[in-house]
């Protein structure tokens, strides 16, 4: 192993200015056929790098190469795999687990040690060796320096070591200085001898010299001692005399320190004293206020408000250990008990009997808002109550129970007064939309039960022409002939000057203010009864909700408590929540009372769902801005469901009557009645959602619609017995086409490209078949023509056959000269004239497309004749602008 760990050290690790410092023979677990070895070295050159290097014998020859080198800082852990027995494997944790099989265990023990000791030097116990016998680790320790000690380990680990440069410089100076160094190596050993033998010498001589001066230093330490036993006894006797002052000093301290503590217990007494009487003593103008304040009056408010505080301050202070003994403290608390429950009486009773009387006065004012669509402004009660703010958060932090009762009375009284306030207004509201007459909005402002309200209003609804038979605009036109419904038009126009549709707009333009102002009435009202609650009773509007509410409350009741399960009532912990809850109870009639009125919309025209969505979206997105999770915001949101639900039953409505079109069977039929209302529902919805917030709703509502037009359209065509399925089909998608150009539905853009598509195939479907073959035997000599060149003979020999020679052909165009020709397409027109209505006015495009189609069949017989006959000289009677004046001609004729 010695020869080897040389070779290495000449061959691969000297080359790299390295030293090696143990070695260790080695396979990998488990693949014991290829042995390599593993070396630790240490650099020459500072600062040192330790390594651990892999070194194996190459395959081409008997020297040794380099193969991977780790640095030793990298090294984790070394695991000896069994500490106790003789073991050759251990494993080597670097960035991963190398597992190795010593050829020997004292190789394995040998390697680890030096492992460890370079590790105590360079690395400072980073490594962590693991089943390693402490005995090994327990020899390895150095006694000395570290440098030092470790140094000479390393040199009994290596058995050889070069000489340094300084060395090498020594050794050429001592041999230059014996000329006969080289030639005489005795000679020059000899005289080594002699000078160590001269070194000696003198050094005895040294000794020998230093003796004297030995015995000369005892002397003067003897001396020393015997002046050092001479200044103890002084000390002594010092020490003596110092007795009897220490004494007296002691009786003079233990005198100082009790006149100390007295003075010091004066000082916390009247400190303690000073306390009590600064913190619990309540001055006589607040008693006076407290016991006869003036609770009516601002600076009676303000007086007792101060005092109020001044009570909370003395019935709070933080008592000192030992004060609640005193029986002063407990009198002057037991005072400040009765002072705060008699004030607190007070104060609820006051705030009763305020509660009460501004209702009053509240109530005193309903009867000129119930004619207007107005509610009543509360403002002014909420400015006077709010001067009790502070005193209800006094009583709030000092007697919670009657701070609930009056939060109790306040809903119970105001939900009352709410309901009354807010039943009237909508009940103007519903007066104003199905446009009573004043007398009756009179009576509607007169007291009654809630019975006679809801039968009175029925009885309103009943007696109301435009309510009982109102339904959505659909049910309003019935499937007629077009002459049928310009007929019926012209009716209401003479009776009332104006049209069913200005009638629609102005009584839903009508019913989107009022909707609207229904809205923009309860908005501020709910807005500011929330902000006037959080301020009054003290509650944060938007604090975070700590825990949900998982016990039962009973809003009806009023209960604003929870149960706990000892029994003892506990405050709600969100005040988020108490607002809600308060909220709910005040305003419980809002939701059932929007419900109504949005079935009354809808009951009116099923069109005013559209409005309402729009109207209900916008307040909804608002309230939801301000605060998410208030009253309003919820309510709303309810009530936008309702709406949407009204929504959605409209289009499915609208698409359950194109269902159930049917058509006359003896009249054209025209534009569809649907079509028609779907172009009406798009005006409409177009300039109602503009800019809403809501707008997918209706993208899916058009999606629907469009289709469910298409899907009947068709099948409306193919039943149509008196008008030609290509003309139903051609009109109806020309008008859904331009309906869809002129409103731009961005969401529509591919049903537009359709419903183009299949007006422009069935109008060239409806062309070709009225048009036809309107030279008919003509027609039949060219098809038989085109069988005999399809047949393989050649077109200019055509003319030798003799059923399509020259004079057949002649003979065949004599049968039409123009005259018939022009009475040909007349009575065309007539035809077409009585398919298309007049509505669409699409007769001069059909017109011009069959005249077109006319001329593309002449310019195909022409092309026949130059062909197959050519230089005969045979022409058609008529030529193409014939054509165009004989359609010219009949177009303006009618």
């Amino acid at each position: 192993m010695t020869a080897i760990k040389h070779a290495l050290q000449r061959d691969i690790f000297t080359p790299n200015d390295e030293r090696l410092l143990s070695i260790v023979n080695v396979c990998k677990a488990g693949k014991k056929k290829k042995n390599c070895f593993l070396c630790a070295t240490v650099t020459t050159e500072r600062p040192v790098q330790v390594k651990v290097v892999k070194v194996k014998k190459s395959d081409k020859g008997d020297f040794y190469k380099r193969q991977i080198a780790w640095a030793l800082r990298d090294l984790a852990v070394v695991d000896a795999k069994d500490a106790i027995k003789e073991n050759p494997d251990f494993d080597l944790h670097f960035e991963k687990i190398y597992k190795w099989v010593a050829s020997s265990t004292a190789e394995k023990n040998a390697f680890i040690s030096c492992i460890w000791k370079l590790n105590q030097r360079y690395l400072r116990k980073k490594i962590d060796f693991v089943n390693v016998s402490s005995q090994l680790l327990e020899e390895s320790v150095p006694s000395g320096e570290n440098q030092s000690v470790t140094g000479g380990d390393e040199e009994a680990v290596d058995e050889y070591q070069e000489l340094n440069a300084r060395e090498e410089q020594d050794i050429e100076i001592m041999m230059e200085g014996c000329e006969c160094a080289i030639s005489n190596a005795e000679a020059f050993a000899e005289k080594l001898s002699r000078e160590l033998q001269v070194l000696d010498g003198a050094n005895i001589q040294s000794i020998m010299a230093s003796e004297k001066q030995v015995n000369i230093l005892m002397q003067l330490l003897d001396e020393a001692l015997k002046e050092v036993d001479q200044i103890e006894l002084k000390l002594s006797s010092y020490e003596e005399m110092l007795q009897s002052v220490k004494e007296q000093m002691d009786q003079i301290s233990e005198s100082n320190h009790l006149i100390h503590l007295s003075n010091t217990n004066n000082v916390k007494l009247l400190s303690e004293i000073e306390f009590l009487v600064n913190h619990m003593d309540l001055a006589k103008g607040h008693i006076k206020a407290l016991q006869e304040g003036d609770l009516a009056s601002s600076r009676g408010i303000e007086a007792c408000t101060n005092a109020a505080d001044a009570l909370l301050q003395c019935m709070n202070v933080a008592l000192r250990p030992g004060h609640d003994m005193l029986l002063a403290v407990k009198q002057q608390q037991q005072r400040f008990s009765d002072l705060r429950e008699h004030f607190a009486r007070r104060l609820a009773s006051h705030l009763n009997n305020v509660f009460v009387q501004q209702g009053h006065d509240q109530s005193s004012t309903l009867a000129q808002h119930s004619v207007e669509l107005t509610l009543p402004n509360h403002h002014p009660f909420h400015r006077d109550l709010l001067r009790y703010a502070k005193l209800m958060e006094w009583l709030k932090s000092t007697d919670h129970g009657k701070y609930e009762g009056l939060t109790k009375n306040y809903m119970d009284y105001l939900s009352r007064l709410y309901e009354r306030e807010i039943k009237d207004f909508f009940e103007v509201a519903k007066i104003k939309m199905t446009g009573t007459t004043k007398e009756s909005k009179k009576f509607a402002t007169l007291p009654r039960k809630e019975s006679a309200v809801k039968q009175e209003t029925e009885s309103l609804h009943g007696s109301s022409g435009k309510l009982t038979g109102s339904t959505s605009s659909l049910n309003k036109l019935s499937v007629q002939s077009s002459g049928n419904r310009r007929s019926q038009s012209s009716s209401l126009l003479d009776m009332g000057n104006m049209s069913a549709s200005d009638l629609d707009v102005a009584d839903r333009t009508k019913f989107d203010k009022i909707f609207e102002q229904v809205l923009s009435e309860l908005e501020p009202l709910c807005l500011a009864e929330q902000d006037f609650i959080s301020k009054f009773f003290k509650l944060q509007q938007h604090q975070n909700m700590s825990a949900s509410m998982t016990e039962a409350e009973d809003v009806d009741g009023g209960s604003l408590t929870r149960q706990h399960s000892s029994g003892t009532l506990l405050p709600i912990s969100s005040e988020k929540d108490m607002i809600r809850q308060m909220m709910i109870k005040i305003f419980r009639c809002i939701e059932p009372e929007l419900n109504n009125l949005i079935a009354l919309g809808d009951k009116i025209d099923s069109f005013n769902s559209l409005y309402m969505l729009v109207k209900m979206s916008h307040h909804v997105w608002t309230a939801q801005n301000v605060d998410p999770a208030s009253f309003l915001s919820t309510t709303l949101g309810n009530v936008l469901v309702t709406v949407k639900r009204n929504f959605d039953k409209c289009i499915s409505n609208q698409i359950r009557q194109m269902e159930e079109v049917k058509i006359s069977k003896k009249s054209k039929v025209g534009i569809l009645p649907f079509v028609a209302e779907f172009e009406e529902f798009a005006g409409l919805a177009e300039s109602i959602f503009k800019n809403a917030e809501r707008r997918g709703d209706l993208d899916k509502a058009y999606t629907k619609l469009i289709r469910g037009v298409f899907v009947n359209v068709e099948k409306v065509a193919n039943e149509s017995q008196k008008t030609p399925r290509d003309v139903v089909m051609m009109e109806n998608f020309h008008h859904i086409f331009a309906t869809l150009s002129r409103l731009k539905i961005s969401c529509l853009e591919a049903e537009k490209k359709e419903a183009k598509q299949k007006y422009t195939d069935h109008l060239q479907s409806y062309v070709i078949s009225s048009l036809g073959q309107p030279l008919e035997k003509l027609n039949h000599f060219f098809e038989g023509v085109e069988a005999r060149v399809a047949q393989g003979v050649r077109e200019e020999e055509v003319s030798y056959q003799l059923a399509f020679n020259k004079q057949e052909l002649r003979k065949v165009i004599k049968e039409y000269p123009g005259k018939e020709v022009k009475k040909g397409l007349d009575n065309l027109y007539k035809k077409v004239d009585k398919h298309l209505c007049e509505e669409e006015n699409l007769l001069q495009v059909v017109w011009h497309s069959m005249q077109d189609e006319f001329i593309r069949q002449y310019k195909h017989f022409e092309g026949l004749i130059a062909r197959c006959y050519p230089g005969s000289g045979v022409t058609m009677e008529f030529t193409i602008q014939d054509i165009l004046d004989y359609c010219s001609s009949i177009a303006q004729s009618h």
